[in-house]
């Protein structure tokens, strides 16, 4: 698995997760969660810097075309 799929895995557990967490337990704080992916996830389209992606690399994960 390349760095670029984990990072969108991570994304998408971490969103559901919190969507999750506010309808069924009424966190609507978790929604802050889901926002603050979302603009990560559109930062990181313009800019390439992604936190996850770095750490992925010094583990050793095989880059992928979008965070090489």
């Amino acid at each position: 698995m390349s760095i670029d799929r984990i990072v969108l895995a991570f994304a998408g557990t971490v969103v559901l997760v919190s969507v999750a967490l506010a309808l069924f337990a009424g966190m609507t704080w978790a929604l802050w969660i889901t926002g603050f992916v979302g603009l990560n996830m559109l930062q990181a389209a313009f800019t390439r810097f992604c936190p996850l992606a770095m750490i992925l690399k010094r583990l050793g994960v095989r880059p992928g075309a979008a965070f090489s």
